[in-house]
């Protein structure tokens, strides 16, 4: 950003003084305003907001790229601070929005002068029926600064600066996971145990801190008359609670999938049945290190070989410095893009180790931001969609490179190894991601029906999920117990997990029909990036010719990696013999 931390506090300053005038003239007035004047108020919003998401985006990168200085928390509460306080602000439009009725606001929403913002004043409508008064918004909007938003700081700087000792060595978290991928499996069991010693001496803090985001969200839908932990996620992700439960019904229906895969597997491996650190392990000999310079070819060339323009917009994330990879102490453990403001470049944060798998989440984050610069003209308000489709942007970006790497597999060992991984990836993002949500759903229902939770029955409720996923394929050690308590999203974002579920399934999808229509599907899919948010999800799935809301929908999804699974077997029979 200009000017770095000052020049962020500046725009932060710069966007308080703009919300102030945006209350003093539009305040008691919008019910009042005409389908051009509501317009006219909406982009003035969204102005002050693209100011202060700049500022804010700057400090939340530097916090996540380093969390140790005490400047980068200082600015980044700085921002917390402001935002809060520029909400506080703005909040009259929602609710004045909001109080105007059903038949007028359709009148609205109908005038060609509201096109631009019309999805996103209809989404806003859902949340009607759980909207305070604005003196209650305003408090709520300030307390968090103070309170849930700083627990959840507290967990992200204490899962950050976890050092593993590893074979005479200091790790940060990515890379110790990343030693689990090692072929030698007593490298894999040290690695393991190690991160479950370093998990173990903050655990009562972060449990204490989960315990505390878990009554926060309670007490918020209790207050805003959500009837259960998920429906306020389920609205913002324009899904219904119904859809969401047949999207795990279905995927826990299929566990077979898994369990088969662990099976196999095993097999591969010589083992009669893994442990939960085998899981990661290559099933081909050692896994092929992959320079960055070679990852970034590797990217460029798979979005290249479905869109020229999506491979030369790829290129500008590397030759315009757009990725953070290197894996650092400090540096917060994962990956994301945040796509930061429309007239600006999205930011990518992974922790690059070489690996196979690394490759692939460069490639699913690049997706994400390829997602945004498409959709950048839709501006602020409606350039992101809600992460059941922005899932299937990465997922689909993730499975070009998946068959750009099985294209240039030269031996059945290698090709069995990438199908192996593919396999991994699939069970990791659905099934994995199914049984963390279960597991979410645990602990928020506990917490409410019976109170705090302990380190130990968090524990159970974490094995237990897992164990069901598992069936007898995989031995959970007493280490693993506490991996709950370093997964990011669980605690930053309750519930998003389901989200990568069900945008696999629809990326698979979608995948097939770009193998049915071959080049002649590029242009819908690019039309379905551009869109952004700007339509409900199963309208923006129906731009590339797939239906979510048909109930048979997760079948056919969940049929595509079992067709993976036979293929991925009988490539580990080529092998064998």
């Amino acid at each position: 950003m200009p000017g770095g931390a000052a020049g962020a506090s500046a725009a932060g300053r710069g966007a308080l003084s703009l919300a102030e005038a945006f209350a003093r003239a539009h305040r008691t007035r919008v019910a009042g305003y005409d389908a051009e004047r509501l317009r006219d108020v909406l982009e003035e919003l969204e102005r002050l907001q693209e100011t202060l998401s700049a500022a804010s985006a700057f400090a939340e990168f530097r916090f996540d790229a380093d969390t140790e200085p005490p400047e980068h928390g200082a600015l980044m509460s700085e921002m917390e601070e402001t935002a809060a306080a520029v909400e506080t602000l703005t909040t009259f439009f929602d609710l004045e929005w909001l109080a105007i009725d059903d038949a007028r606001a359709a009148e609205l929403l109908d005038d060609p002068a509201l096109e631009r913002y019309a999805h996103m004043l209809r989404v806003l409508r859902a949340f009607r029926p759980h909207r305070l008064t604005e003196p209650e918004e305003q408090i709520l909007t300030q307390k968090a600064v103070t309170g849930v938003e700083a627990w959840r700081r507290l967990l992200e700087e204490q899962i950050s600066s976890i050092k593993i000792d590893l074979d005479g060595d200091q790790l940060a978290l990515p890379e110790a996971i990343a030693r689990m991928s090692s072929d030698d499996r007593e490298q894999r069991r040290r690695a393991a145990e190690a991160i479950s010693a370093a998990l173990a001496p903050g655990l009562r803090t972060r449990t204490q801190t989960f315990n505390v985001i878990l009554a926060d969200h309670a007490l918020d839908d209790r207050l805003r008359h959500f009837p259960h932990w998920l429906a306020e996620l389920n609205l913002e992700n324009e899904a219904s609670d119904e859809s969401v439960k047949a999207l795990v019904d279905a995927v826990v229906a299929r566990y077979d999938i898994p369990q088969r895969w662990y099976r196999i597997k095993a097999r591969a491996l010589g083992l009669d049945r893994m442990a939960d650190y085998d899981r990661p392990a290559p099933v081909a000999g050692p896994p092929p290190r992959i320079t960055w310079a070679k990852a970034r070819e590797l990217v460029v060339a798979s979005y290249s070989g479905f869109s020229e323009e999506l491979g030369a917009q790829a290129e500008r994330f590397f030759t315009q410095r757009w990725i953070d990879a290197e894996p650092r102490a400090g540096k917060i453990p994962g990956a994301y893009c945040a796509p930061t403001v429309p007239d600006a470049n999205p930011y990518v944060l992974v922790n690059f180790a070489g690996r196979t798998e690394d490759v692939l989440a460069l490639a699913h984050e690049i997706g994400h931001g390829l997602h945004f610069l498409l959709a950048a003209p839709r501006g602020l308000l409606q350039m992101s969609a809600p992460v059941t489709v922005s899932e299937t942007a990465s997922v689909f970006g993730e499975t070009l490179m998946f068959a750009h790497l099985l294209a240039l597999a030269e031996d059945p060992a290698a090709r069995f190894g990438l199908l192996a991984q593919q396999l991994d990836d699939a069970v990791g993002t659905v099934f994995r991601q199914v049984a963390i949500h279960r597991f979410e759903d645990a602990v928020h229902r506990e917490r409410r029906e019976h109170g705090e939770l302990s380190a130990e029955r968090i524990s159970e409720h974490w094995v237990q999920a897992n164990a069901e996923m598992f069936g007898d394929t995989v031995e959970i050690t007493e280490g693993y117990r506490l991996w709950w308590s370093h997964i990011s999203h669980v605690f930053s974002t309750p519930g998003y997990v389901y989200g990568y579920a069900y945008g696999q399934l629809l990326a698979l999808s979608i995948y097939a029909r770009y193998l049915e229509q071959g080049d002649d599907f590029v242009p819908s899919y690019l039309e379905l990036l551009s869109a952004g948010g700007s339509r409900p999800p199963a309208e923006l799935a129906q731009i590339v010719g797939v239906d979510p809301t048909d109930p048979g929908f997760w079948d056919t999804g969940l049929g595509l990696i079992d067709r993976r699974l036979e293929e991925t077997e009988a490539a580990s029979v080529a092998v064998a013999r």
